[in-house]
């Protein structure tokens, strides 16, 4: 049986990508600090992945029962800020988060892959990491996970391993409501900035996801995936 571990899965992207995976075969693992909400049939472990003691504790956990051949490191939080007002504590969490946590995972489940001559890690960035104002903190962590990427996929090759990123753009998520309430005039303009005319959805996300973590994927590796609506195209980093 193949494993995976999402992070971030009790909500959002992470949960439509922990069900398609689910429908795809794999055994799944939420790791998240908060449970989801309602029964989704997918085990929660419990975890604060701005803790990396803990994190590698709970990690050693999972991997005592079996190796995980499957990684999606989704969770990430940003917090917005001008450069000027960004509060160094601010900044020191969201690079734990997006940035440390997903390395400490990788770091932790290689091995296995390895040991098995196959292994799938799908790391999530942000359209925010070509630029976009108050997001010093979480562009320059989402921007560090696409790198990282980069160069797991290059040390992980030879070993069966792929490694690839995908960057969304506008996810119709329940933060993105919360913030966006869908009676706002500026909801609209997000809305009509995105040359398909609507949002993504998070099973737009689930099903790159999918491709990448499948077993024919395995000539691609290195490779960040828009899944943006072209609004990339159109706005660039704006």
């Amino acid at each position: 049986m193949k494993r995976a571990v999402v992070t971030g899965a009790s909500q959002g992207i992470g949960k439509a990508v922990a069900r398609r995976l689910g429908d795809d075969g794999w055994e799944v693992i939420n790791l998240d600090l908060r449970p989801p909400a309602g029964e989704t049939g997918i085990p929660w472990v419990k975890a604060d992945l701005a803790d990396a003691l803990q994190l590698e504790s709970t990690l050693a956990d999972i991997l005592s029962s079996g190796p995980v051949t499957g990684l999606v490191n989704n969770a990430g939080i940003g917090i917005s800020s001008l450069l000027e007002e960004t509060a160094d504590e601010d900044f020191d969490r969201q690079v734990a988060i997006n940035m440390r946590a997903p390395m400490i995972c990788a770091r932790a489940v290689v091995a296995g892959m390895r040991n098995g001559g196959f292994g799938r890690i799908v790391n999530i960035s942000s359209r925010a990491h070509l630029g976009k104002t108050h997001r010093t903190a979480y562009s320059g962590s989402k921007g560090a996970i696409l790198s990282m990427g980069r160069t797991w996929a290059l040390e992980l090759a030879r070993d069966g391993i792929t490694v690839n990123t995908i960057a969304p753009g506008p996810i119709r998520t329940e933060l993105f409501e919360r913030i966006n309430p869908p009676d706002m005039p500026r909801t609209r303009e997000i809305i009509d900035s995105v040359p398909v005319g609507r949002l993504g959805e998070p099973e737009d996300i689930a099903n790159a996801v999918s491709f990448f973590m499948g077993e024919a994927a395995g000539f691609v590796t290195g490779q960040t995936l828009y899944v943006c609506g072209g609004i990339t195209l159109a706005r660039g980093g704006n």
